[in-house]
């Protein structure tokens, strides 16, 4: 009787989740060319990324700049970020995209929202597994400028 009721509690366990699971809709964007252009961003940011194009990171990065690392916690200052990116990254570090991750959302009169999942590989440690990561970028767009305004980052 035990394993009957425990068969029939796994059962409506398994119903409850799948269900869950068909609640959330496969994403699909609302603004194509606006999803292009925040792929041509995140393109244009990470080949300045990995090849230590410092001047277009700081160019993309927004004065106000709030970036969000879940080991390195929070980091509001452009130029402290800058130059951890140039110590601890440039020739170092690099980033590949995970194709079809990326989702984009059109925030009204600001700008979008990114949310994708990414790959670093350390060319220090070449066999080193790279497990995918998130990452959502709060994107600004002021007179057909693009800027990354915050950034979260995790790794977990």
């Amino acid at each position: 009787m035990f394993k009957i009721i425990l068969s029939i509690i796994a059962f409506l366990m398994s119903l409850f989740a799948f269900g869950q699971i068909n609640e959330i809709p496969k994403y699909k964007s609302s603004d194509v060319k606006l999803h292009n252009e925040i792929l041509q961003m995140d393109t244009k940011y990470f080949n300045a990324y990995n090849t230590c194009d410092m001047e277009t990171q700081a160019d993309i990065y927004d004065e106000d700049l709030e970036f969000f690392h879940d080991k390195g916690g929070l980091s509001t200052s452009k130029s402290d970020l800058l130059k951890a990116l140039k110590e601890n990254i440039c020739n170092k570090v690099t980033r590949t995209l995970i194709k079809g991750s990326v989702e984009v959302y059109p925030i009204k009169d600001y700008g979008a929202i990114q949310i994708g999942y990414h790959k670093f590989y350390n060319k220090e440690e070449p066999n080193a597994k790279s497990i995918p990561s998130k990452f959502i970028v709060i994107w600004n767009k002021k007179n057909d400028n693009w800027k990354m305004t915050k950034v979260i980052s995790l790794h977990n």
